[in-house]
């Protein structure tokens, strides 16, 4: 005789996401139940399946678990309900104007550098200095999507280009790692790490504290070495998915050199 499984019940499928994401914040069922003002039995409930929580309950506790707005979507799913937030693509109608005003952004940082990019690091959008930095980049990795990361480190990317590749990597491998933990291990960020830590690293970072109050990116100009510091930014205000997980970053001199070298 044969049985079959019965799937898990939503009650059981999001209280088992719910608990997931609040031992990834190291948060206690007490911290959690505190800070969402509902009690420690209830959260104990919805964790294991005992008590199903509203679609109103899920997103207080995500909220308060600082749970992206993506994920939030599929706990919500994973309790039965619709999502919460919409997920455009960048070139929807709705989105016209939000993208039109970040498009006016890249180009007024002109002449240095600047990106929109995705939750995955992939470009957006970019402003005409940035083909500056591509230059000599292997023809396969300037094909879509563009990933910052992989181009940065890849050996026939930019890296070689760096001249302090060791410290840049490991800034962006911090930023990465940081990402990774925010989304709960989002599995293409995951495959991203995996990738880019299999190439050369150039050296390991210098354990003494470098007098630069900033990390910069150092990278060869054609007979300068230009060096930048990063700035990134979000819309604090976005209610769709796509729109929340894009961040501009501009790359401002860390010097008069590269100021006067990028100057028109």
């Amino acid at each position: 005789m044969t049985t079959t499984a019965m799937p898990p019940s939503p009650s059981s499928s999001v209280g088992s996401e719910l608990r997931r994401w609040r031992e990834l914040r190291c948060l206690s069922q007490l911290a959690l139940a505190t800070q969402a003002e509902v009690s420690t039995r209830h959260v104990s409930y919805v964790e294991n399946g005992r008590s199903r929580p509203t679609p109103e309950m899920i997103v207080r506790l995500a909220e308060v678990m600082r749970v992206p707005m993506a994920e939030q979507n599929r706990l919500l799913l994973a309790g039965g309900f619709a999502p919460r937030y919409p997920h455009r693509a960048t070139d929807d109608s709705v989105l016209a104007p939000v993208m039109a005003g970040l498009r006016s952004l890249l180009d007024a940082h002109a002449p240095y550098p600047a990106l929109l990019l995705d939750d995955h690091w992939d470009i957006v959008d970019a402003n005409e200095p940035v083909d500056g930095l591509l230059v000599g980049c292997d023809r396969s990795l300037l094909e879509p999507p563009l990933n910052v990361i992989r181009l940065c480190l890849h050996p026939r990317g930019i890296a070689p280009r760096i001249r302090n590749l060791p410290v840049w990597r490991a800034h962006l491998l911090h930023q990465l790692d940081r990402r990774i933990t925010h989304t709960g291990g989002d599995p293409v960020l995951v495959a991203l790490r995996d990738e880019v830590t299999t190439y050369p690293t150039g050296g390991e970072p210098s354990a003494r504290p470098s007098a630069d109050p900033v990390v910069p990116l150092e990278i060869d100009g054609g007979g300068v070495v230009l060096r930048f510091f990063s700035v990134a930014s979000q819309i604090e205000s976005a209610s769709d998915v796509t729109l929340n997980g894009l961040h501009l970053e501009t790359f401002v001199p860390a010097d008069d050199r590269t100021r006067q070298a990028l100057s028109p």
